[in-house]
């Protein structure tokens, strides 16, 4: 009787193990799959070599059954991947910009980004959040939110100051159920270097960007150099945006800065307790 037990046991083990294993390569598969959509823009595409898009979102431990807000989303980098990836199974939030701002500039960028996901049917269940620092934060009820993202956005909230600072990073604390999982990617400034107040040179200090998310809560669960480059020195003219994509000094250097590549980055997963 003994050894039937243990059999079964092991039987039983050894079908969990091979279930956990198949639901990871389902979970694989389908973010390789919303990676390759040919629903991208093909100049995002090429920018995968830079931003390494499957390697950050595995590293966040992403699932297509997840409820996930992405912060500013901009022109939609990463919501091309997100859109299609949650689509069938799970829910994305867009946290951006005001459709009834009382800024001009603020409402065209977000008729902009609506009119991009109305473009477009694999969009067609993205629903929409107000991210509007220090304005507004209008994105999800408390606790319901499994995971939270922002790409290379924390250096343009830092202007706001301290006090504006801790109310945006309590925003998303808020939000996230108890486990929820805030994944941040940002320039990464060396520690030998200054960080002004405002962070003007668009590169923040890792140890600062982990104190501001310690501060409202998080606990610092792992962090990544799957978005280093070593080639990135962080102190050209113009700051981060004389780097690619954006060239910000035009045909200045422009050779030097192409070879550089996109900018050295953090990876820092943290979590609500």
């Amino acid at each position: 009787m003994k050894s039937y037990l243990v059999a079964a046991l092991a039987t039983t083990t050894l079908f969990a193990a091979s279930g956990a294993i198949a639901a990871t390569e389902a979970t694989d598969a389908k973010l390789k799959a919303a990676i390759a959509a040919g629903t991208r823009t093909p100049a995002n595409v090429q920018r995968d070599v830079y931003r390494h898009p499957y390697e950050t979102l595995s590293f966040f431990g992403i699932r297509p059954n997840m409820t996930v807000v992405e912060l500013a989303p901009g022109a939609g980098w990463y919501t091309e991947i997100l859109a299609p990836y949650l689509r069938d199974s799970g829910k994305l939030i867009a946290a951006g910009n005001d459709l009834a701002a009382p800024d001009e500039r603020e409402r065209k960028s977000a008729e902009r980004f609506m009119a991009r996901l109305n473009a477009n049917p694999v969009y067609n269940k993205v629903a929409l959040g107000v991210f509007s620092p220090p304005r507004k934060y209008e994105f999800a009820p408390a606790g319901s939110v499994d995971m939270v993202l922002t790409f290379r956005n924390i250096h343009n909230w830092i202007p706001a100051g301290p006090e504006n600072m801790k109310a945006l990073f309590a925003s998303v604390y808020t939000s996230l159920k108890p486990g929820g999982v805030f994944g941040v990617v940002e320039h990464r400034l060396p520690a030998n270097k200054t960080q002004d107040e405002t962070a003007s040179s668009g590169y923040m200090h890792e140890k600062y960007v982990i104190g501001l998310a310690e501060a409202a809560g998080f606990k610092l669960a792992a962090k990544s150099e799957i978005n280093a480059n070593p080639k990135d020195t962080a102190d050209h003219k113009g700051g981060v945006w004389a780097l690619p994509p954006t060239y910000g000094n035009k045909d200045e250097d422009r050779a030097k800065y192409q070879a550089i590549g996109e900018s050295d980055r953090m990876t820092l997963k943290f979590v609500k307790p």
